[in-house]
């Protein structure tokens, strides 16, 4: 099965996301769970939420994959910024609890100087902290493209967190954009890629992926999304990605500089290249 969508506004609430994403043949799609670029967070409702679980499951969509806010540093030197993104962390958790199996995913975050051990040990706080009540939700960290002291732009800082956390049910969103701006060839072999991937991390962690091409060249590390078949991944690269063997039956996300017209249109093209 193939599952693609698109990031979406939840402006309107999750039921509007719901049918929106299938007017654009989409059978998942990704939103923020509060402001991308702050904290403020939409009062949930109750009756929206049960109604677009409803459509979810009539619909046979996929998981959905949302995003935690762009500002929320887990690993950030500042002790009062650090501890305010963990409660952030874990409301955003408890708020998911309502659209039940459902994936969470969010940047690692920056360490700004304290080095790579430190953030894995402040992240890895976070989440054994927000995860401790089991919340129906899984919560999955993004591969990054390694940009100034982002965490997260190799895969062994990825199992670091991991095993830091010692969580089965943590998992991992991969970003086509980032992994190859981060200097991992998925346009060449692609194979090897998820061969080392499965190897540091374990394939089976692999839940969901950001399908962005890259306005930068290979290892650039710096992170600017290109729509589908327009920058240096091209569109073949997505053709194998959605077609790999590994990669079957996993949300596929589209976060390229679109709107609704041009995530339909990629879609379009995606599916036209589906041979499973």
């Amino acid at each position: 099965m193939l599952y693609l969508g698109c990031h979406l506004s939840a402006s309107a609430g999750n039921l509007a996301m719901v049918r929106t994403a299938a007017t654009i043949d989409a059978n998942t799609f990704a939103f923020f769970t509060r402001n991308p670029r702050g904290s403020r967070a939409k009062p949930q409702d109750p009756a929206d939420c049960a109604a677009a679980m409803e459509e979810i499951h009539r619909l046979g969509f996929g998981p959905l994959v949302a995003h935690g806010s762009y500002t929320m540093n887990l690993c950030t030197a500042d002790p009062g910024a650090r501890e305010f993104a963990a409660q952030v962390l874990a409301e955003d958790l408890q708020r998911m609890a309502a659209l039940p199996g459902q994936y969470y995913n969010f940047h690692p975050g920056s360490h700004v100087g304290q080095g790579v051990d430190a953030a894995v040990e402040q992240i890895s706080n976070a989440l054994k902290a927000a995860m401790a009540l089991d919340y129906p939700v899984t919560v999955l960290l993004e591969t990054m493209a390694g940009k100034g002291s982002e965490v997260g732009g190799r895969f062994e800082e990825l199992k670091a967190i991991i095993d830091a956390v010692g969580r089965e049910d943590l998992g991992v969103c991969l970003d086509t954009c980032h992994v190859y701006d981060a200097g991992y060839d998925i346009v060449n072999d692609l194979d090897s890629v998820l061969e080392e991937f499965d190897r540091i991390v374990g394939i089976h962690r692999l839940k969901a992926l950001h399908l962005n091409d890259s306005k930068n060249p290979f290892a650039s590390h710096k992170d600017r999304h290109e729509c589908i078949g327009a920058g240096s991944l091209g569109l073949s690269t997505f053709e194998a990605i959605i077609n790999h063997p590994a990669l079957q039956g996993k949300p596929m996300i589209l976060e390229t500089p679109n709107e609704l017209p041009g995530y339909a249109s990629e879609i379009r093209t995606l599916r036209s290249l589906y041979r499973q």
